[in-house]
């Protein structure tokens, strides 16, 4: 009769075990990102993988604009970082790694009625620093320049600025808070011109070349277009990330993923 309880005790205790490892399992654990506005379809798309792939885990992403992002990540609030810009010397020097996932360009959008589709990237910097205002200037319509631009803070301004030589220097007459909104502000204005990823540029604006080069993926991958930047994962130096945080971020960077990558209409960065 002992044996018998002793062996029923121990059949218990193994049920437990066995279902704590089951629940572990489908728990799988989360991982959070948030940042960048231009990298949403990008790590929408990968996290959506991610999850496919990996029954259980919770994958979050949360739009919030590049400044935010690296800020989330510095103050724990978030894994992964999300930054479609390098990140400043100071940002590093306050303990973050940049890891580069993929290469996007930034198109130069105008309304599909404006009558210029290309300009140097001189041209760009005189429109944007208020030394062009007419798109008579550059052989099209008498019609005032209306400059669209990203928010202080955004990866997308800061990258177009860098390229362009405009910092601090820019005349816009909006400044949006994500790239949705740019295409939206431009496809509703004929005199306006705007840049947003070219993984965002829709049908309802036109993308002009520039210096004589579209943005493409093939003129991204050679380097050929001027205006492009990185998208970069943020991550605190000295912290380890959780074991299915580093697990998204492995298959992010992994040739698994690149045909993710490129179906999102950016160029991996391990190419």
């Amino acid at each position: 009769m002992k044996k018998m309880i002793l062996s029923a005790t121990s059949f218990l205790m193994c049920l437990a075990v066995l279902e704590g490892c089951g629940n572990q399992d489908t728990a799988g654990g989360t991982v959070s990102t948030d940042g960048s506005t231009s990298m949403e379809k990008v790590i929408g798309a990968l996290g959506e993988a991610f999850q496919a792939n990996n029954a259980g885990i919770s994958f979050t992403y949360n739009p919030t604009g590049s400044g935010s992002g690296i800020t989330a990540v510095s103050e724990g609030r978030c894994d992964i970082g999300l930054s479609s810009r390098k990140l400043k010397d100071e940002e590093k020097a306050s303990g973050l790694t940049e890891t580069a996932l993929a290469y996007d360009g930034i198109a130069l959008v105008v309304n599909p009625a404006n009558g210029v589709d290309d300009l140097s990237l001189d041209e760009v910097s005189k429109i944007y620093t208020g030394e062009i205002t007419n798109w008579s200037e550059l052989g099209g319509d008498d019609l005032e320049i209306v400059l669209i631009g990203r928010e202080a803070g955004s990866g997308t301004r800061d990258g177009f600025e860098s390229v362009t030589g405009t910092e601090d220097k820019c005349k816009y007459r909006q400044e949006l808070t994500s790239t949705g909104d740019v295409i939206t502000t431009v496809a509703g204005n004929e005199n306006a011109i705007g840049y947003a990823s070219l993984a965002s540029v829709k049908d309802t604006v036109k993308a002009v070349s520039v210096n004589g080069v579209y943005p493409t993926e093939d003129t991204i991958k050679n380097g050929s277009y001027a205006v492009q930047r990185p998208f970069v994962l943020v991550t605190k130096t000295d912290k380890q990330l959780s074991d299915t945080a580093k697990k998204f971020f492995d298959y992010a960077l992994s040739e698994e993923a690149e045909s993710i990558i490129y179906s999102a209409g950016v160029v991996p960065a391990r190419e």
